[in-house]
């Protein structure tokens, strides 16, 4: 029995999947990669903005960023950000661009960037709970409602259960493949 709860539920973990994606791309591997920078804001006129709205971001070699920003005078800013972020990036600066130099992970580094990976996906099967419960409780009102008998609340909820399980273990198995390229030499 597949009620509306259900594929809004499957609608919401989709996201919530897409968002972890997400996430992991932003958490350095060794490789140099665009969307390593999301999180890196920069104090443009004011207002803290991200690289990728000021700048080019490509990657010519598997171990060079090359940003390229539109407007040179914040040159300066992009690379103070970059410094000042905790990827341990050391951006140099040539009057038409920026490269960074993304250097091989320590083995410290690795396990600390592994743990970060790890912290991330447990958040990410906290929103999974969360969701799972919110489909639970509107579940409940609807029984209450007198619009589901105990039974079909108890195959529903079964349902709900099976949805959020596919959705742990489908984070589990990006959790342990990020990891994995993490801890690649």
């Amino acid at each position: 029995m597949k009620l509306d709860i259900h594929k809004n539920l499957e609608e919401k973990m989709n996201k919530t999947i897409d968002a972890l994606k997400h996430e992991y791309t932003t958490i350095r591997a060794g490789r140099a990669n665009a969307q390593m920078l999301d999180k890196v804001r920069v104090d443009y006129y004011g207002t803290l903005t991200p690289i990728n709205q000021m700048a080019a971001i490509s990657v010519p070699e598997p171990r060079t960023l090359m940003i390229n920003p539109w407007d040179k005078s914040s040159m300066a800013e992009i690379e103070k950000a970059i410094r000042n972020s905790d990827l341990g990036l050391n951006p140099s600066n040539d009057g038409e661009v920026i490269r960074i130099a993304v250097p091989v992970l320590t083995e410290e580094r690795r396990k600390e960037l592994a743990k970060k990976a790890h912290k991330v996906s447990e958040d990410f099967k906290v929103r999974i709970r969360n969701e799972r419960r919110d489909a639970n409780d509107d579940l409940k009102k609807m029984e209450k409602d007198g619009e589901l008998t105990e039974d079909e609340l108890k195959k529903a909820q079964d349902e709900v259960q099976k949805i959020t399980d596919k959705f742990i273990k489908e984070i589990e198995s990006l959790a342990l493949a990020k990891e994995k390229d993490i801890m690649e030499v």
